[in-house]
């Protein structure tokens, strides 16, 4: 007798405790019945050498911890660490555990020495102050704007700055067509400021990326800039890298001119990673769609770019039977293709997204020439780790993120259909052999079209889930409809994009490219009308307030939990790790006031909820930051400016009722400290200046941007310094040891998300 069918419960019961069922249940049992099964997938792990791929995260972990320190860490006990936790490991290879441990040990030291070895290698002066002046140098690259152009320029002298002192390279922008291009010698008088800090406590920090950058000044250009003789011949390097902006620079003129308004800019985009013409609209509807990477050069262009190459080279070689049949073309045809690879990512900018995006290329065109398989989690992790020896610091940038995410992913549903791939059955049919034949084909290709559709939307699915929790935490935001949106994109590229960009170029040195263009520009059109009707639609963008901080480093093991293994149990522990990072994201706390670290702006929250802008000066980055960390959709130009200003400053009303003053004129000092429970100022208040709250100059230099929450207990603080810290790009504060000592205490204490404690009332210094 045919025993009754399992329920749901029996079956996963079975499939977790080993069969076993519910039938004899205890506690004991169950965890040793768990305990066996994960033995057993630890040992298939080991047998498909999956734990290695855990070393990339082990060492990225390490990366971001030193980038994320307060303090500098001394380099070389990190790498002596790193060295010992290597020897220890290898001491205790018969000891499974406790070596993967050490092994884990060491690949976080090195990475926490990449990063410092990193920041050692691009050490530069940044600019302390405010600085007007005459400034010479060579111009690196030019990005053309609608109106203007924004461009690098590596700086030879400055007027009145020591050399010691002078930036290595500043970003300036200027008003009308340059009269300059890359490669050019200029001198020209201009305004430069410090690059900025994050406006929100863990927020985008330019600082940081501008010093990694060796970006030591940011600024404009005070009346006109051209070209003047240069006093010396500049490196090669700058010769060649000026050489290719100023080809990349007439391809994306030549593009933006051909197809015209922002389609056009789009293209230019797409074709060179010229992306400085692309108007607000344009950008705010390609976001609004969820398909914002269309203009970045990103793993599908490098990918098709390559195995278009690799095709071309090996289909032409085969022409040659002589060549076909005695000599191995297509690894001639892989390395040919990664020289292709190669030019495509130098002439595109070379921009992270780029970079990681050839670094996995070449990989993948490696093992072909070792005779390796390509498509692999494991290559993957190499390009993972070329990333982190060579630019660690680009770990904390959404584009790294977000690409490696999407691959991993893509690569992981790869390797299940590869592994759970079977033979199509004959199909059972009437009639002649030859109708059975031609049935059978037909039934075949449709099978495998519905296999290959259902195989692309579960990819996209993928893919799409796996940068869900990056895309929120770094935009605050997320676009219910990209599943529709990333496929267009795909195709887009891969019919348009792509050829136009590689048969534009070669025949715009002839003159004839016009039709390229034309053709470019019909599939950009129909992309973007795609995106207007999708960003146009009901619940196009869901706005989502800012996470705890620790919150990614859940969502993170979670992903590559559910990507790296391959046994069904282990990938279950990525449960754990989403509901521990949901939960996080569901508990970020909420801030009332927000001040910009220089100290002239702030948000406050009003009465009805929302944030209003507090200032006179109108910095769009800073209040954009504060309303998507608000979940709140309203541009900067449509939030309302709260209180009154003067030429003295302004005034404003928290929802708590106590009233803020901001400060822009020392003669304010006296009447607001007074009569204000919280005054902000970019100036030094004076010592007889004590409200409750005090945010000037001396104290926004040691905290950075600040939020703070107000609540029955006093002010929850959250910074974007803790105190005492000292990195390459944050330097403390010079001559002011109290920011090294442990603040005084006048009130009770609470535990931020920054991982230090502020007191509820700023002390009189």
């Amino acid at each position: 007798m045919a025993s009754p069918p399992k329920g749901l419960t029996e079956r996963l019961t079975d499939r977790v405790f080993g069969g076993a069922g519910l039938a004899g249940w205890t506690p004991g049992a169950a965890l040793a019945a768990l305990r066996r099964r994960c033995g057993a997938a630890m040992e298939e792990e080991s047998d498909l050498r999956r734990p290695f791929l855990w070393l990339p995260a082990a060492a990225g972990a390490g990366a971001i911890f030193y980038i994320l320190a307060p303090t500098e860490p001394v380099l070389w006990i990190v790498g002596a660490a790193a060295v010992l936790f290597a020897a220890l490991a290898y001491a205790a290879r018969g000891r499974r555990v406790l070596s993967a441990l050490f092994i884990g040990l060491a690949a976080m030291a090195a990475g926490e020495f990449s990063g410092g070895w990193r920041a050692a290698r691009v050490e530069a002066p940044v600019l302390e102050h405010t600085f007007v002046g005459d400034v010479a140098g060579f111009v690196e690259e030019v990005d053309h704007r609608v109106q203007g152009a924004r461009f690098l320029l590596r700086v030879t002298e400055a007027e009145g700055l020591a050399p010691e002192k002078t930036p290595y390279r500043v970003r300036l922008t200027s008003r009308g067509v340059p009269a300059f291009a890359a490669g050019d010698f200029l001198t020209i008088k201009a305004r430069l400021l410090p690059p900025a800090h994050a406006a929100l406590p863990g927020g985008y920090d330019f600082a940081r990326d501008a010093y990694f950058q060796r970006i030591g000044a940011v600024g404009n250009v005070l009346g006109r800039a051209e070209a003047a003789p240069a006093p010396e011949e500049p490196g090669w390097r700058l010769r060649f890298f000026a050489g290719l902006d100023r080809a990349r620079n007439a391809l994306a003129l030549r593009v933006y001119n051909a197809i015209g308004g922002d389609n056009g800019a789009i293209g230019a985009a797409m074709v060179t990673g010229k992306r400085d013409m692309l108007s607000e609209d344009a950008r705010e509807t390609i976001r609004k769609a969820g398909i914002f990477h269309v203009i970045t050069i990103s793993g599908v262009q490098m990918t098709l770019v390559a195995g278009i190459f690799f095709v071309g080279f090996r289909g032409l070689l085969a022409l040659f039977p002589a060549l076909a049949l005695n000599y191995p073309i297509k690894k001639w045809a892989a390395a040919l293709a990664m020289l292709g690879a190669l030019a495509y990512g130098l002439f595109t900018g070379s921009r992270v997204g780029s970079e990681r995006a050839l670094f996995m290329t070449l990989i993948l065109l490696g093992a072909v020439l070792a005779d390796r398989p390509a498509l692999t989690m494991r290559n993957l992790a190499f390009a993972a780790l070329a990333v982190i020896a060579l630019e660690p610091e680009a770990l904390l940038g959404a584009s790294f993120q977000l690409s490696f995410a999407a691959v991993a992913a893509l690569v992981a549903v790869y390797e299940t259909r590869a592994g759970a791939r079977r033979p199509i059955a004959p199909a059972r049919l009437d009639g002649t052999e030859a109708e059975k034949e031609k049935q059978g084909v037909a039934k075949h290709v449709a099978e495998m079209s519905r296999h290959g559709l259902l195989g692309a939307l579960v990819a996209t699915f993928c893919a799409t889930s796996a940068t869900a929790s990056f895309m929120a935490y770094d935009f605050h935001e997320l676009s219910p409809y990209v599943l529709i949106g990333n496929p267009l994109t795909l195709a887009m590229i891969e019919l348009f994009a792509v050829p136009a960009a590689l048969m534009g170029s070669l025949l715009f040195a002839f003159g004839i490219d016009g039709w390229v263009w034309s053709y470019l520009g019909v599939g950009i059109a129909m992309i973007m009308t795609f995106a207007r009707w999708i960003g146009e639609a009901p619940g196009a963008t869901v706005a989502l307030p800012a996470f705890a901080p620790w919150s990614i480093a859940c969502l993170t093991l979670a992903v590559l939990s559910a990507v790296l293994w391959r046994t069904r149990i282990l990938k279950l522990t990525a449960l754990p790790w989403l509901a521990l990072g949901l939960l996080g994201a569901a508990s970020g706390e909420r801030f009332d006031l927000a001040v910009a670290p220089t100290g002239d702006m702030a948000a406050l929250r009003d009465a009805d909820g929302l944030l209003t802008l507090l200032g006179k000066r109108s910095d769009n980055f800073a209040a954009e930051q504060w309303l998507r960390a608000d979940a709140d959709l309203r541009s900067s130009g449509e939030t309302e400016r709260s209180g009154r200003c003067d030429s003295l400053g302004c005034v404003g009303v928290l929802r708590n009722g106590d009233q803020t003053a901001l400060v822009l004129d020392p003669s304010a000092f006296h009447e607001d400290c007074a009569r204000a429970q919280v005054v902000i100022s970019p100036l030094y208040a004076p010592r007889s200046c004590a409200p409750k709250i005090l945010l000037d100059r001396r104290k926004l230099a040691e905290t950075g941007s600040v939020t703070l929450a107000f609540g029955p207990d006093g002010a929850s603080w959250r910074t974007a310094r803790a105190p005492g810290e000292d990195r390459p790009w944050s330097r403390a504060p010079r001559g002011r040891a109290a920011a090294l000592a442990p603040l005084p205490q006048t009130g009770p204490r609470r535990e931020t998300s920054a991982g230090w404690k502020e007191p509820p009332e700023e002390p009189v210094d």
